[in-house]
């Protein structure tokens, strides 16, 4: 990641942190901010000279907005470190535990994180004088006259409670519930104004309003999370400041409760992710708070966050992450689809690392290109979309997509065309046309080498309408070759026995015979050895196919977007349905394994395709052209010069076809 990079980052978050903490009126979704915010702390980590102190990881906010009086808060008003996962949880839990041995007999706090303003309000003596936005966290903006209408905020303390004398802060969370603003945006929809966006939105903007008469009409509510006293050991645990704000008149959430050791945090967390929607108010995770103020306080702050402390968040629906790629795939009925490759990226609770762009208008629409950082959601929780592109951090490289000279690049030997009034380019030929080809080299002698299923009666099976993909060759009977002029008794009784006899073929034959573009026979092979199922490779992440030897980025986008699109994921699963059960042999261990192959020339007492066969059999790897890892150099009759003079060169071993034939016992 390139200093550029960090900087562009710092800057764009400086200026969504003043919208939503200044104009309360953020441009992104929290999940957008969320992302970058965490590849920012990436960055930070990896190159900490890179830092720069108007990072907001180096702030706690930003400043008030103009228009209140202000007040500078007695006690910072603090944001929470997020953790995303269990892992991270117990990370966090891992590093307090080593600064205090309290915290391996520590019960925890836990609340709900709510989507709303915060604001402190300081009573004396039992009487509200002051409500206070949090603003950048030192300083914030006094909205007292507003915060008076909101029912659950009480004016007065009850008399004779002990905290109803001297100074006391409760902090918490101004909100509104789901039901609320739905009546309100309801309402104003039926009287032909513009509705609002969201709930927190709302509740920001409805406190900094200049007229106390318009927040009183809104149903705003107080949902009290801290409280604090000018003595520290009046409020002994986190538990107490909730018990105290509920005898003191405030709204506490039942959801609140004390739990004995993260283990049990971490459960309820797994059980509150299906819990938190039916709950009247947004929320997007948990709040874990060490329950003992003292050992609290005592392990103090990092930067902007209180050590004993943490926001556990659950999957955003959106996220940001950067366009590796994109890859056009081809479908059964010849439509070519663009799809957008990522760096993988974790939604809605699982990694998505490819997302269909649709057509060449939709990427055109929204001008989505290779290097951009964009925003992608599930649509229905299912199926990962692109929603907008963050042109602040497009590179200054980034080209327009232009779809049809993709085409002409990835597939120079097919012709495409879009029919008027579509927004999908075809193969010249349409679906018929891919079909054979993919058939074709299906059944080829790399792949699972089916006999007697050739270009011809490929064509006749294609053209009969028998096969609409690849699977079906395993529904065609007898009967249903005899109803065509090119097939006998014999040979239609040969052509069902071929097919019936490949249905357990070799893993990476089968992969291989798939036609994943960019996937040839040893690529095959190198996948099957790695992931040892057709179904462990089609989840496979784009780092941990790059991580295998001879797999880059190129081959690794590939093979993820191969497996992105639907119409490929139901053949897989039709090809297991018709009973075809790939085997996996693992050839690592082979007698040639470690060894690398290069033929030149010709060969008297075998094709260099089947000395290539045998020496994958063998565990071996075969190659096109000599580098520096080959092992031998086979020399066969009419051999050039070029690969021998590069094989001296480098080093590698020149054998000649007898020699070749004792090494794979021929």
């Amino acid at each position: 990641m390139s200093q550029s990079r960090y900087r562009e980052l710092v800057e764009l978050l400086n200026r969504y942190q003043y919208e939503y903490h200044a104009l309360d009126n953020p441009s992104v979704d929290d999940a957008v901010y969320d992302g970058l915010m965490q590849e920012l702390k990436q960055i930070e980590s990896e190159h900490p000279d890179w830092v720069i102190p108007e990072s907001v990881t180096q702030r706690v906010g930003t400043q008030a907005s103009e228009g209140f009086e202000k007040f500078t808060h007695l006690q910072r008003m603090i944001s929470l470190l997020d953790c995303f996962s269990d892992a991270e949880a117990v990370a966090w839990y891992e590093r307090i535990a080593k600064l205090d041995e309290r915290v391996a007999t520590a019960n925890f706090w836990v609340d709900s994180k709510k989507d709303g303003l915060a604001c402190a309000l300081h009573y004396q003596d039992g009487l509200l004088q002051t409500a206070v936005t949090r603003g950048d966290g030192n300083v914030g903006e006094i909205v007292t006259a507003n915060v008076k209408t909101i029912r659950t905020v009480p004016v007065r303390l009850p008399a004779g409670h002990r905290f109803a004398r001297g100074h006391t802060e409760v902090r918490g969370e101004i909100i509104m519930t789901k039901v609320d603003f739905e009546q309100l945006n309801a309402n104003r929809a039926a009287a032909g104004e513009s509705e609002f966006k969201n709930p927190r939105n709302l509740s920001a903007g409805t406190i900094r309003q200049l007229d106390p008469r318009l927040v009183a009409d809104r149903p705003l509510r107080f949902h009290g999370y801290d409280m604090l006293r000018d003595d520290p050991s009046e409020v002994p645990s986190n538990q107490f400041a909730y018990q105290t704000m509920h005898e003191l008149g405030f709204f506490v959430d039942r959801v609140a409760h004390l739990e004995p050791e993260l283990s049990a945090v971490l459960e309820y967390a797994s059980q509150f992710d299906t819990l938190r929607h039916n709950l009247p108010y947004n929320t997007d995770g948990l709040v874990v708070k060490i329950n003992d103020r003292q050992l609290y306080d005592s392990l103090g702050t990092v930067g902007k966050n209180p050590r004993a402390a943490i926001a556990y968040k659950y999957p955003a629906e959106q996220a940001t992450t950067v366009v590796k790629d994109i890859v056009i795939s081809i479908g059964r009925t010849g439509a070519a689809t663009p799809v957008a490759v990522f760096e993988p990226v974790n939604v809605a609770g699982t990694t998505v690392q490819h997302a269909s762009l649709h057509n060449a208008d939709e990427i055109a629409r929204k001008d989505v290109r290779i290097g951009d950082t964009v925003v992608i959601f599930k649509a229905g929780d299912i199926i990962p979309q692109v929603e907008s592109v963050i042109f602040e951090l497009r590179p200054k490289t980034a080209k327009r997509y232009d779809f049809e000279d993709e085409l002409d690049k990835q597939f120079p030997d097919m012709q495409f065309v879009r029919p008027e009034g579509e927004a999908v380019y075809r193969v010249v030929g349409g679906g018929a046309l891919v079909l054979k080809r993919a058939l074709q080299h299906f059944a080829a002698r790399g792949a699972l080498d089916i006999e007697g299923l050739g270009e011809k009666n490929v064509e006749a099976l294609v053209d009969a309408g028998l096969v609409e993909d690849l699977a079906d060759i395993y529904t065609i009977s007898k009967q249903h070759l005899l109803e065509l002029e090119r097939f006998a008794e014999l040979s239609a009784s040969n052509l069902v026995a071929a097919i019936a006899a490949s249905k357990q073929p070799q893993l990476e034959r089968f992969i291989f015979g798939l036609g994943i573009r960019h996937v040839g026979a040893q690529t095959a092979i190198d996948l099957a050895n790695h992931f040892g199922s057709i179904e462990a490779l089609s989840h496979a992440s784009i780092p941990e196919l790059e991580a295998i030897d001879g797999i880059g980025s190129v081959v690794a986008d590939s093979i993820v977007a191969w497996f992105a699109d639907i119409d490929n994921r139901n053949l897989v699963e039709k090809f297991k349905k018709l009973g075809l059960k790939p085997v996996f042999e693992d050839k690592s261990t082979g007698k040639l394994a470690g060894k690398s192959f290069v033929i030149t020339g010709s060969l008297e007492t075998m094709s260099r395709d089947a000395a290539a066969e045998q020496i994958r059999a063998l565990g071996g790897t075969f190659q096109t052209s000599v580098a520096k890892g080959t092992t031998y150099l086979v020399m066969g009759a009419k051999a050039g010069a070029s690969k021998a003079d590069k094989a001296r060169q480098l080093g590698t071993e020149v054998i000649d076809e007898q020699q070749l034939l004792k090494l794979i016992d021929k």
